[in-house]
């Protein structure tokens, strides 16, 4: 008997252990982060250094723009999402090519973005014009149909 709660204090100690690395390890990964957060997903962390997921907007850099009736392109994505891993890499450097200057907002990190841009599924893309909503694409696309709704976008400019 005295062996088996040796053993489970042992393996409690270890698991306490692990998770209080696992802490430490991850605060040291956020520190300095452009989220402006002690701690992150490990999924956020890392994209960190993924050039694909800069020029990040954060909540209230967002609330700004919309109050002062901003043109604004906006990705909403989750780093824990399929199709935005998929849509990331297509969509960035076509954004990148036409000259829109595409902000990308992480909703693991904000979750409260969902409810209020009503964002419903990610990978989400929406122009917004005179702090509103003007279009939004939804889902992962591919390259043509993400050049062409940029397009209409920019001749009802």
């Amino acid at each position: 008997m005295k062996k088996v709660i040796i053993l489970a204090i042992v393996v409690a100690a270890l698991l306490i252990g692990a998770i209080v690395y696992s802490d430490i390890s991850n605060r040291e990964k956020a520190a300095g982060n452009p989220y402006g957060k002690e701690t992150l997903h490990p999924a956020t962390l890392a994209q960190l250094d993924d050039p694909l997921y800069g020029n990040l907007i954060l909540p209230d850099e967002l609330k700004d723009k919309m109050d002062k009736k901003e043109e604004l392109y906006v990705y909403y994505f989750s780093p824990t999402c399929e199709h935005c891993m998929a849509t990331t890499p297509v969509l960035v450097p076509i954004a990148d090519e036409m000259k829109i200057d595409m902000k990308k907002h992480n909703l693991l990190e904000f979750p409260s973005s969902w409810d209020e841009y009503h964002i419903e599924f990610t990978p989400t893309l929406v122009h917004y014009k005179d702090g509103k909503e003007v279009s939004r694409q939804v889902g992962e696309q591919d390259a043509d149909t993400w050049k062409k709704w940029f397009e209409e976008q920019q001749q009802g400019s």
